[in-house]
């Protein structure tokens, strides 16, 4: 396994929803910024405020409790606001990992080749 996960979440945001959602946001990057082992964790929003998509890159020993203690308060908020189209996953995880991103339908995609400037 690699020590690296990224994480690519797009999301279509539920009409009318959009200003709840961002306010979900910014509690959910403030609690994920004290993470040492979160690299990186991005969202952006289309112009027409319908779609969005996560970036997220972990130490693959932080995903699992990124996922079961530091998003789990805002877990259901936001899936109230949110329908999630596709997740793609980047790197190796291992069982575990798996186990928390196989419900949103994940696709995994191994590392073939290439390099990384920002390696921690």
């Amino acid at each position: 396994m690699t020590d690296r996960i990224t994480c690519v979440f797009e999301l279509e945001i539920i009409e009318g929803k959009l200003e709840g959602f961002k306010e979900i946001i910014r509690g959910a990057v403030e609690a994920t910024s004290t993470e040492l082992t979160t690299l990186l964790y991005e969202y952006s929003i289309s112009d027409d405020g319908k779609s969005a998509h996560i970036i997220e890159r972990y130490l693959a020993s932080g995903v699992v409790s990124h996922v079961d203690q530091t998003f789990a308060p805002f877990a259901q908020p936001f899936i109230d606001h949110v329908r999630f189209a596709k997740l793609t996953v980047y790197g190796e995880p291992d069982a575990e990992i798996r186990k928390r991103l196989d419900p949103f339908g994940a696709i995994y995609m191994k590392p073939f080749k290439g390099f990384d400037r920002f390696q921690a």
